[in-house]
């Protein structure tokens, strides 16, 4: 069974830095991650992954925002508010909703993002989400998609503090557990149920 696997700084520093042992994990389908405290009462995590497609395909399923309620099974609701008139080129308004059972209690999150999707370059490409409101004090967002072996490395890395004071280790403990299953779902849901 594919897992998720805590790496260091230095083995996530530059995929040139890591060792043959990460390399091997992650074309494996192992999801890297590393957390990290963020705000009193937020928190940070950083995710790795490989997809055996080529980027211009990850693009095209990522940037489709309805289709995250099937990356995402908290999530029940993704859509694309405005996009084009009135905003720049690659800006998006974005609305998400998502349920999740937490401990002992379950909360329903609603969030606003501004949404800024790169123009492809040789190497990379990026989508950064910004919170303009909602269920957190603060929210940031970032995927990127990498050229890697055969195929598309994914990075997302999040930072939130919720409305909600939650301590900052139990909400990195629920964020490292919880990413590494919905990047497992998004890859499946990307690449087939043989991924």
């Amino acid at each position: 069974m594919v897992g998720a696997a805590v790496f260091d700084r230095d083995d996530f520093a530059s995929e040139s830095g890591w060792s043959s042992s990460r390399t091997a994990d992650l074309l494996n389908g192992e999801v890297l991650i590393q957390t990290q405290a963020h705000s009193l009462w937020g928190g940070a995590v950083t995710a790795r992954m490989f997809l055996p497609l080529e980027r211009s395909q990850v693009w095209s399923q990522v940037t489709d925002y309805s289709r995250w309620i099937h990356y995402f099974p908290d999530m029940v609701r993704s859509e694309v508010l405005s996009c084009g008139a009135g905003l720049s080129k690659g800006k998006k308004r974005l609305y998400q909703v998502a349920c999740k059972a937490f401990l002992m209690f379950s909360a329903q999150v609603e969030i606003y993002l501004n949404v800024l999707e790169s123009t492809p370059s040789s190497a990379k490409q990026q989508i950064q989400f910004q919170l303009e409101k909602g269920s957190f004090t603060d929210f940031s967002a970032h995927l990127t998609l990498q050229d890697y072996q055969s195929g598309t490395l994914l990075t997302y890395a999040v930072q939130a503090t919720p409305l909600i004071p939650v301590p900052t280790g139990i909400l990195q403990e629920a964020m490292r557990l919880d990413l590494p299953a919905n990047m497992r779902k998004m890859r499946q849901v990307i690449c087939g149920p043989d991924s």
